[in-house]
């Protein structure tokens, strides 16, 4: 079995500062791109574990005002 690690992500969404965790086994910059994204309302959360859905990219995130990704684990 796979082990989680929690994750804290920052993000700016049109200026206003946003924060959550989040659960994950690894994170890299794209994922806490999508993460965020999601978290805005922009990205699709998948219904499974295993579901693939498309990811949302840095510029497409920037096009609709989600800047400055920061996450570390926490």
């Amino acid at each position: 079995m796979a082990q989680y690690k929690h994750f804290r992500i920052d993000y700016l969404l049109h200026g206003s500062y946003k924060s959550f965790y989040i659960s994950a086994e690894a994170m890299d910059n794209a994922s806490a791109w999508h993460w965020a994204s999601v978290d805005a309302g922009f990205g699709q959360i998948p219904k499974y574990r295993s579901d693939r859905v498309p990811k949302v990219t840095k510029p497409k995130a920037e096009q609709l005002g989600l800047t400055d990704v920061e996450w570390a684990e926490s």
